[in-house]
């Protein structure tokens, strides 16, 4: 059961100081104060937009007795005081339900790209083995018992050791979580009991919000340079960056190549990219150990249902970690050859007269990533829908726009319709003037000609009377294209098979 005795939650806390007379136990904890009952611990969170200091009147209301944060106040409640209340909260959430995840095996997966199709083909091949799972990340969190779309890639500390607890006590095997980096800057996965972690690719992402690749790349080598001496590691040695960490964490490593380095201990040979569904002989060339196992070398060829060459890298590293966790290549094998993607992840949505593909296209490196697979596609022309991605700034945009347009020439482009999504999104996604205007002056420089339109639906209607049979339509974009196979849906086009698109998209969680 979960612990209430106070002075055994405050033990791995660093306290500053303690003000007032605290009480002996507590009858729970949260950090927003709306949540609060009787007798519960207010943990204030200082945040960029709310400070949570400014509700504690507020907690107090709702029977608050101890409030826990960095700032004193004059009210009267007893307090307790430490540096970083982020980094208490994630510490007295770990301990006030017992530490749930030392329960199971947990697995966290980071990366610029791929942390959602690496954890959702870990998650089936480790289902198809007979495991119970928990999952964790940016499309949904789920267990035996409960799922629901996710808000945050990584929840809150809170709310993450609450899921914890929850699939301890349904029993689950593992855990297969994805790590992003806001996580790891804003202390959510302190605590988190890691068995096996994976980083197999990094670009420039979110620099806004770090304030710099370098801190950007600082916050996501965490996982691995925070890893315990027993866990494994997976790193892509391919890029220098994340080669090098093997000499900064204490756990077991593997490299993987998704350049065929034969020095590498794990990668892939023979791929066939020509249909769109990446097919390749799996390598693992190193006998490692892990939690009691003995993993030996081993050879086998894999068939992958979903497309793209992104799907291959993340294979590699799901097929790994599973190798590692107990299943069998002959399992491993299935699994991968019926698991069908995950939602707007260079997905299929469409196979005849013409093909469909919904990507979202987030960074330089996803695109590159996209570009590459539909280089090594056979097919007629390219018609592409893109929504620019707003409020992500005008570097971002910038950088990605020259690299989609340097692409776009190796390509067969028969059209470039682009969307500002002004009726499908919010004010958090909307394309700023400044964002508008960097696309346009990187088109033109290029001789890129393209269609500019206010809506998505005035997009996706544009490019899909373009589109004639043997084409490639692209949906391409994060937030703005969101809709955007929704859209075509709507559109009602006789030569697509309706049932089947409705199908293919009637439970995506956006």
């Amino acid at each position: 059961m979960v612990e209430c005795n106070l002075k055994k939650l405050l033990e791995d806390l660093e306290v500053e100081k303690v003000l007032g007379d605290l009480p002996e136990e507590i009858t729970g904890l949260h950090y927003h104060s709306g949540h609060i009952k009787e007798g519960n611990l207010f943990v204030a969170i200082p945040g960029e937009k709310v400070d949570g200091h400014t509700y504690i009147k507020d907690a107090m209301a709702r029977g608050a007795r101890v409030v826990l944060g960095s700032q004193k106040t004059d009210l009267p409640i007893a307090q307790i005081l430490v540096k970083d209340p982020r980094r208490a909260l994630a510490k007295i959430s770990a301990s006030y339900f017992n530490h749930p995840s030392e329960k199971f095996t947990l697995v966290g997966i980071t990366a610029t790209n791929g942390k959602t199709s690496t954890a959702f083909l870990l998650n089936h091949i480790l289902q198809e083995a007979g495991q119970k799972t928990g999952l964790i990340g940016t499309v949904k969190v789920a267990y035996p018992g409960f799922s629901e779309a996710s808000i945050l890639t990584t929840p809150q500390s809170y709310d993450l050791q609450k899921h914890f607890y929850h699939m301890a006590q349904a029993g689950i095997d593992t855990c297969v979580m994805e790590v992003s980096s806001s996580a790891q800057e804003l202390e959510r996965v302190v605590a988190c009991d890691f068995d096996l972690v994976s980083f197999h690719n990094l670009s420039r992402e979110h620099i806004d919000q770090h304030g710099s690749f370098e801190n950007y790349y600082r916050q996501k080598k965490k996982l691995v340079t925070e890893a315990k001496e027993e866990a494994l590691v997976l790193l892509n040695e391919d890029e220098n960056l994340l080669k090098k960490l093997k000499e900064e964490t204490q756990g077991q490593v593997l490299n993987l190549s998704f350049e065929g380095d034969p020095e590498a201990d794990v990668l892939y040979k023979d791929l066939d990219l020509s249909t769109g569904l990446g097919a390749y002989k799996y390598q693992l060339k190193k006998d490692f150990s892990f939690q009691g196992r003995e993993i030996h070398p081993v050879e086998f060829k894999i068939h992958l249902a979903s497309p793209g060459y992104s799907s291959v890298m993340n294979s590699l590293v799901a097929a790994t970690e599973a190798l590692a966790l107990g299943v069998d290549p002959k399992t491993i094998q299935e699994a991968l050859g019926s698991f069908k993607g995950v939602e707007r992840r260079f997905e299929k949505v469409v196979s005849q007269p013409f093909i469909v593909l919904d990507d979202h296209f987030a960074n330089v490196k996803n695109i590159e990533t996209t570009m590459s697979t539909l280089k090594a596609m056979d097919f007629k022309d390219l018609v592409m829908a893109y929504a620019i991605r707003g409020n992500r700034g005008v570097h971002l945009n910038e950088e990605t726009s020259q690299r989609m347009a340097s692409l776009l020439k190796d390509l067969p482009l028969k059209g470039l319709f682009v969307s500002l999504s002004q009726d499908v999104t919010g004010e958090k996604d909307q394309v700023s003037e400044e964002e508008r205007e960097i696309f346009i002056k990187t088109m033109k420089a290029a001789g890129i000609s393209f269609q500019l339109y206010d809506t998505l639906k005035e997009t996706v209607k544009e490019a899909l009377e373009l589109v004639e049979e043997g084409d490639v339509l692209l949906l391409a974009g994060c937030q703005g294209m969101d809709k955007g196979a929704k859209i075509l849906l709507d559109l009602k086009d006789g030569r697509i098979d309706q049932e089947a698109l409705s199908q293919q998209i009637e439970n995506r969680s956006c």
